[in-house]
């Protein structure tokens, strides 16, 4: 009775933080009453509590008996779980006297928050977090599947449209069946459902007005790509359309969605400001002429022209651009020349010119450097700038294809003049002057070039007398040359500039029939739903697929891109140790061109034009070779740091000599290849110059070819079965994936180290890897270099980091 008395007592005056007298009570009662004051449940709880407290003073059982009971009672967890005689005394000072009652003395942080201070910071915070909720956040949704057949025919025909409208990419493929599958994913009503399923005209029509529930203030498809991979527990694979897309919503929203960030799967976009979109290609201030520093640029390739685009654009330097090649209009010229004649000229070939060697080439505008980043969209937004089509920013795979490049490169060269640069074609660099550890221009050899130009009605024109040297001058020198310039690195070990050996990796190229591809990547049911747009192609396509018509496959509505592939293992056995194994530069719908720049060579590359629509498709297939690989011995015994280079120089000979020397290709069938067997007879190739059966298992070392062996039996023929087919036939030979050598520079200045002012780029120094990684890395030393002659060169587009020499791909 005294301790429900007291309780009430003490209830009525919780709020009042005063001191509180008790009647005597026994150190066991206080405890017990005190450990019911702190108890944080519901009042109907607390009776149970005080109850239980009246039976243990009662019976005065243990504080660890009443614990356990009240736990397997209640099943929650006992207020005395934590209880101990310390903390209470600690919290609590109980002080008593013979002829005075106990004083009870409650320290405020222990004492309960009186529940109305508890509902206004309650209130507060609701009312502070209300202001918040119409703000508006981007959230990134990955792995959204749509099924080819809800998209139908246009899925592989919409991307063709941009080109001549207005809609964006990121619009134009925010279709119905998109945005059905991203309320699906949001778990958001689907009001397109509700309305029911428009008409084509109707759907075509209001294509850029689609409607967006409530919930969503706006999307854009970022990112869309072909997924084939075949599902566990199926026999075939089940093509898919997957996008990412970019939606924004209210914060109010997401909390009622209860959006969760997963990695992968959903992530919350910060709003940072793209330094490269403010800085872009507009230029910051301007100087007179005369006090700008000339920069001259060696190569225009991508590295090159990015590199002279940046300076220019900033308004303090005047870019010089020397190619060695033709400009692209008349690059073409000296390719038909090629295939027709069989007459190479050495300075203006599929390798020389201007836009590099990837000009003619498939266009490819993949990367390891990160799809997202910064530099690499910056350099996307820029193609589209100067006349790449807008589906690039888009698109999972992007490639432009030789078409588009002539266009787009023709742009560039003449906004890099207008903005004060200067590029001169027929131009092969010589000679470089350094003097005393500084290099101060370039010497460069002129043969005939010609240019198309207004003054002369849009006909060619020479640019410059063939057979003179002309000096070019400057403060500083670019050196942005490919990895076919070989005469560039014996120029730089003659100057004493530093080089050093790096991996490279030497092959074939393999090429299958197109519809082979399709129906090991899409399997029987989907594999004649491959589109080109190109009659004849699709006529074969649809004849090879119809001995596996069944009524599932005449189902299906949907269309299909040409099928590609990438196939890779670090695993694949010489017989001493294992190498690298990949493949490389896949083209689908393409083709096989030379890539020699010299005769008595012969060397190969893949290219493709824009729509892909060949009747084959090839791919690299390569193995990787070290700097202090066995097999370069004796060339490094006789060339020392330019063993490699001297190496694929002498396999290019070989297949030369294999295709009787008149830029005949040596082929050889993949089954033949796998055992030794010379072919007895050979398929038809895309190879415009004639192919010849030799044996290709002999033109690499030993090694070498039972890597290709060991990779393409254990590793390939299992990751894509009916890789390995008579069908397929293998080229000789591609020795030019990456450059052998890298020109050492400072990881900070980025200048060649032991040269001041010399500033290697790209893919020929040995720090890139294709069009969008050496794009970037001409960025990156145009940076370096505004640092390097301004303290304050205005925004930056990009920093490098710091002890960065590069990228590896």
């Amino acid at each position: 009775h005294s301790i429900v008395s007291y309780w009430m007592s003490l209830s009525k005056l919780s709020g009042t933080r005063k001191e509180i007298i008790s009647p005597p009570l026994s150190n066991r009662e206080i405890t017990s009453f005190y450990l019911i004051h702190n108890m944080r449940y519901p009042k109907f709880i607390r009776v149970l509590r005080i109850t239980a407290a009246i039976f243990l003073v009662g019976t005065r059982t243990s504080v660890q008996s009443f614990q356990s009971s009240l736990a397997r009672t209640n099943r929650l967890q006992s207020p005395f779980s934590t209880f101990e005689t310390s903390s209470i005394s600690s919290k609590r000072h109980v002080s008593s006297s013979s002829d005075a009652k106990p004083t009870i003395t409650t320290n405020k942080s222990s004492r309960r928050p009186r529940k109305n201070n508890k509902r206004k910071r309650a209130a507060a915070t609701e009312q502070k977090q209300s202001k918040n909720l119409d703000e508006v956040e981007t959230w990134r949704v990955y792995g959204i599947d749509v099924d080819p057949d809800a998209l139908g025919t246009e899925s592989t025909a919409d991307t063709r449209k941009e080109q001549n409208g207005a809609v964006p990419p990121e619009r134009q493929y925010l279709t119905p069946p998109v945005v059905s599958a991203l309320l699906s994913r949001l778990r958001i009503k689907d009001l397109l459902a509700e309305e029911g399923a428009e008409s084509e005209e109707d759907a075509s029509s209001s294509q850029s007005e689609l409607k967006l529930p409530p919930e969503l203030k706006d999307a854009r498809v970022v990112r869309r790509s072909i997924d084939a991979r075949k599902r566990r527990g199926k026999s075939s694979a089940e093509p898919k359309y997957a996008y990412v897309v970019d939606v924004d919503i209210t914060k109010g929203n997401v909390r009622k969605l209860r959006f969760i960030g997963q990695p992968g799967r959903m992530e919350r976009l910060e709003n940072k400001e793209n330094r490269a979109e403010r800085a872009g290609l507009e230029g910051n201030k301007m100087l007179p002429s005369e006090k700008k520093p000339k920069i001259i640029i060696v190569g225009a390739g991508p590295a090159g022209l990015f590199c002279a685009l940046s300076l220019a654009s900033s308004g303090l330097f005047t870019p010089i651009v020397l190619e060695r090649g033709q400009p692209v209009e008349a690059r073409g010229k000296s390719i038909g020349a090629l295939i027709h004649r069989r007459s190479i000229d050495p300075e203006s070939n599929f390798s020389f010119g201007e836009g590099g060697a990837g000009t003619w080439s498939d266009g490819k505008l993949t990367t390891r450097i990160g799809r997202n980043s910064g530099p690499v969209r910056f350099v996307l937004e820029t193609l589209v700038k100067y006349g790449a089509p807008q589906r690039i920013l888009v698109e999972g795979a992007p490639h432009l294809g030789t078409d588009n490049l002539v266009r787009l490169l023709r742009n560039m060269r003449e906004d890099l003049r207008k903005m004060g640069g200067e590029v001169h074609f027929g131009n092969r660099a010589s000679k470089f002057h350094i003097e005393n550890g500084i290099i101060k221009g370039v010497d460069a050899e002129c043969t005939e070039a010609h240019e198309r130009h207004q003054s002369t009605g849009g006909k060619f024109a020479p640019v410059h007398e063939p057979g003179t040297t002309a000096t070019f001058m400057g403060d500083a020198v670019v050196l942005a040359t490919g990895h076919s310039a070989r005469d560039v690195y014996e120029k730089l070990h003659e100057e004493g500039v530093e080089l050093e050996a790096k991996g490279f990796a030497v092959g074939f190229r393999i090429e299958h029939p197109q519809k082979i591809i399709n129906e090991i990547q899409y399997g029987k049911d989907w594999g004649g739903r491959v589109l080109t747009r190109r009659p004849s192609t699709d006529v074969v396509n649809a004849q090879h697929f119809s001995k596996y018509a069944t009524d599932a496959t005449q189902q299906h509505e949907g269309t299909l891109p040409v099928a590609s592939y990438r196939l890779a293992t670090n695993q694949a056995f010489d017989g001493e140790i294992n190498r690298g194994a990949y493949s490389f530069c896949m083209c689908p719908g393409g083709q096989i061109v030379p890539s020699s720049t010299e005769d008595g060579e012969l060397c190969i590359n893949g290219m493709s034009f824009s729509n892909r629509d060949s009747l084959w498709a090839n791919s690299a297939l390569v193995v990787t070779v070290n700097p202090d690989d066995p097999i370069l011995h004796e060339y490094r015994q006789t060339h020392g740091t330019l063993a490699g280079l001297h190496f694929q120089k002498h396999m290019e000979r070989k297949a030369c000599e294999f295709g009787c020397g008149d830029m005949t290709v040596p082929v050889q069938r993949l089954t033949d290849f796998v055992r030794g067997e010379l072919s007895s007879t050979v398929p038809a190739s895309s190879y415009r110059l004639g192919t010849k059966s030799a044996p290709l298992h002999d033109i690499y070392p030993k090694p070498l070819y039972n890597s290709f062996v060991h990779a393409i039996i254990n590793h390939f023929d299992k990751q894509m079965p009916g890789f390995l087919c008579d069908e397929a036939l293998v080229h000789g030979v591609e020795t030019r994936t990456s450059s052998p050598l890298r020109v050492l520079r400072d990881a900070n200045t980025l200048k060649a180290i032991g040269v001041d002012n010399l500033f290697p780029t790209g893919e020929g120094a040995g720090f890139a890897g294709g069009i969008v990684s050496a794009a970037v890395d001409g960025l990156i030393v145009a940076e370096a270099i505004k640092t390097n002659f301004f303290e304050n060169p205005g925004a930056a587009l990009f920093t490098t980091k710091k002890n960065s020499v590069g990228f590896e791909y």
